[in-house]
């Protein structure tokens, strides 16, 4: 399977996110995180950013939505230049019409559960889903600690992937680092969200190729296998 690296501009310099969006080109998606201070206990940004951030670089937006009423907002992210827009399952009233609204809009559909949200219940509407985002940490905050006890949820999601024969990109997102990428590479994850790891360092688009690669060797290690990382 593909590997993507997807840096989180929530870890970024607020005052010069056009800079720091072009620090990291060379990664595969540039992850924006929306919280609204309602479904999470904290405040971003909101349309009006990403629409700035889409004419600022060429790295696709991926839009995670923490946030109530996602059915109401998400088509305007859409508009705003996300190329993938991500909702919690959580928070959705109607999660297949909103992937499906989503989807005909241009956009890929991707569906975030927290970390004590089971995947069992949802494995119906995998073929809805161009994405599913496995959370290690509690959303709301970056900077904190992986969550180790989640492998095996990112483990059972990719069994229940295979076993409906999917093109269905896996993700996890917090805690994200040279320390833990290789733990969710082997357990089943392809798309990686790193926020403090890369701009935390001295050179954020080092960190994004250093990350891949480790990444990319847990994934060979573990003899997993599959899909490009572009289209649906």
């Amino acid at each position: 399977m593909a590997v993507q690296i997807n840096p989180s501009i929530l870890s970024a310099d607020f005052s010069r996110l056009a800079d720091e969006a072009k620090a990291v080109e060379g990664a595969d998606w540039l992850h924006v995180d929306v919280m609204d201070n309602h479904f999470v206990p904290n405040l971003t940004l909101g349309v009006p950013v990403v629409e700035s951030l889409g004419k600022a670089t060429d790295t696709p937006l991926d839009c995670h939505l923490m946030i109530e009423d996602p059915d109401r907002w998400a088509p305007r992210y859409i508009e705003a230049g996300a190329g993938s827009v991500t909702f919690h399952v959580e928070a959705a009233a109607a999660p297949v019409r909103l992937a499906r609204e989503i989807r005909a809009k241009g956009a890929r559909a991707s569906m975030a559960l927290k970390p004590a949200t089971p995947i069992e219940p949802y494995e119906d509407l995998l073929p809805e889903l161009d994405m599913l985002l496995v959370m290690t940490v509690e959303p709301g905050f970056g900077g904190q600690a992986f969550l180790d006890i989640m492998l095996p949820k990112i483990r059972r999601t990719r069994e229940l992937i295979a076993r409906h024969g999917l093109e269905l990109w896996l993700q996890v997102d917090g805690g994200v680092s040279a320390a833990t990428i290789e733990r969710c590479a082997e357990a089943g994850a392809d798309v990686f969200v790193a926020g403090s790891a890369v701009y935390g360092a001295q050179d954020p688009a080092k960190a994004v190729r250093e990350l891949r690669g480790l990444a990319e060797r847990a994934t060979g290690a573990s003899g997993l296998c599959g899909h490009s990382a572009t289209g649906r």
